[in-house]
């Protein structure tokens, strides 16, 4: 939990995902993240996070469905969708 808190108040947008491995949209999402991964570099951080071991934060963040996408910037919440984003939108929303 420390090092998600110091990621998300970070000056570097932070994109997580909240997903569930039994999930079907989440699992049409990874290779969408990758492909995101591979065109911001590091000038965002992506971040999975899975519900069913991370219940605490999914809660503390309202996560009801999965895959929610949020966006941080600077601690604070920037952009949150839920459902299968395509990578340019996610982009847009990122830089």
């Amino acid at each position: 939990m420390g090092k998600f808190m110091e990621l998300i108040n970070g000056e570097t947008p932070v994109l997580v995902d909240f997903f569930a491995t039994w999930c079907g949209p989440c699992k049409v999402m990874h290779p969408i993240l990758e492909e995101l991964k591979k065109s911001v570099g590091d000038k965002a951080v992506i971040l999975k996070v899975d519900i069913d071991k991370n219940r605490e934060l999914a809660s503390q963040y309202n996560v009801a469905s999965v895959p929610t996408l949020i966006v941080f910037r600077k601690g604070k919440v920037a952009w949150r969708q839920s459902g299968v984003t395509q990578a340019s939108d996610l982009e847009k929303v990122l830089l």
